[in-house]
């Protein structure tokens, strides 16, 4: 692949859709009934198994669908699984006249609220002609990272995101006001100070069983903004994690009735914005004498600075004003323990001479897989 052509066919994908994910508003929550539910998956599934194909739409978002499969012994792998299909003209990824989008599993994890011997499959959208779908971002990045796999990079990525009720007004606030200013928020314990901690609770539980690498979570600097981090993970697992745990998120918040929003500047204002902050690191740098090699990679960054941004996530220039621990959307900036930089250096790794850096530009709503896979160009080069 030239240069420049991850870049170029992550923007043309952008490029292509206009429709932005609108949160129904509704005044009254259908809520699921999981104490019923409790019965019913006590029962013998006679020698079959439930497996939840997941996969990314136009939008953004996760979309999925179960099928049935045979009870195999020692569970499946991706190769084992068949490849199935979906209608793309209605998730905004294919014309009606042509609608089929094939899923490819590439990733298998097990269900944490089917339990058992039941799956969840991350899957890759594949066109009807074999090359990948418009919005499948992880093809290209798998490509950079198998070439690149000598580095053994690791990455660790922030997920900050706002939990909405029913009328999209964040949990807790005043209906016809706000909350008093941030500041007893962040790391917050107490009513008052944090909402809607069970949510945060049963996702953290959800996420161990399924096996994703995450590592914490944490009330952030606005009331009803929550964060929980994925990694270190090795490669493309980064992006498989990540958006597994974006998929049990949504699909826990859903049986309590809130909606989850990762855009970057929920509330305009005095209010914190909410980012996928990156952190990186080769095998380079994280051994003595890797702060050379942290700073050129810093270097190659900044270079490239607009093209990362533009790859960033939507509505990022509302977040990265200069304010609120952002570095500004039009300069790139690089400090030690800065948090109104670019990238930060954490202060442990200056005084220690290696170790990572963290990319804070990505914005909430950013793709795991456009973020890993142009750090990795930019370090390291197309393929």
């Amino acid at each position: 692949m030239p240069p420049m052509a991850f870049l170029r066919r992550c923007l043309e994908s952008r490029a292509n859709h206009h429709v932005r994910r609108r949160l129904q508003a509704t005044t009254e929550s259908f809520l699921s009934n999981a104490q019923n539910l409790q019965k019913f998956l006590t029962l013998d599934q006679r020698g079959k198994i439930m497996a939840e194909y997941i996969w990314i739409d136009a939008e953004g978002g996760t979309r999925s669908k179960s099928r049935t499969l045979d009870e195999k012994e020692g569970g499946y792998t991706p190769d084992d699984l068949p490849i199935w299909n979906f209608d793309g003209s209605s998730t905004g990824q294919a014309p009606g006249d042509n609608s089929d989008v094939y899923l490819k599993p590439v990733a298998v994890f097990p269900d944490p609220f089917r339990l058992g011997n039941n799956i969840l499959v991350l899957s890759e959208c594949i066109d009807n002609d074999g090359n990948p779908n418009k919005y499948n971002f992880r093809h290209e990045t798998a490509k950079l990272m198998e070439a690149h796999a000598a580095h053994e990079p690791w990455f660790g990525l922030e997920q900050e995101y706002t939990l909405l009720d029913l009328n999209d007004r964040p949990y807790g606030w005043p209906k016809n006001g706000f909350p008093a200013p941030q500041g007893p928020y962040y790391c917050g314990v107490g009513a008052g100070k944090v909402v809607q901690r069970d949510i945060v609770e049963a996702h953290y539980r959800a996420c161990l069983y399924a096996g994703v690498k995450i590592s914490g979570t944490n009330a952030e600097v606005m009331p009803a903004q929550w964060e929980f981090q994925v990694g270190p993970c090795l490669g493309i697992e980064m992006g498989d994690h990540l958006w597994l745990a974006r998929f049990l998120l949504h699909r826990i918040a859903e049986e309590f009735g809130a909606k989850v929003s990762v855009h970057p500047k929920p509330i305009p204002g005095d209010w914190n914005g909410a980012g996928l902050h990156s952190n990186f690191s080769t095998k380079e740098m994280r051994q003595e004498g890797g702060m050379k090699y942290i700073e050129a990679a810093i270097e190659k960054l900044g270079k490239r600075h607009q093209e990362h941004i533009a790859v960033y996530g939507e509505d990022n220039e509302k977040r990265l004003t200069g304010r609120h621990e952002t570095g500004a959307i039009d300069q790139f900036s690089y400090g030690v323990a800065n948090r109104g930089c670019s990238i930060r250096i954490p202060r442990e790794c200056a005084a220690k001479g290696y170790g990572y850096f963290e990319d804070r530009r990505p914005a909430s709503n950013a793709d795991p897989y456009q973020i890993t896979g142009i750090i990795m160009e930019t370090c390291f080069g197309a393929v």
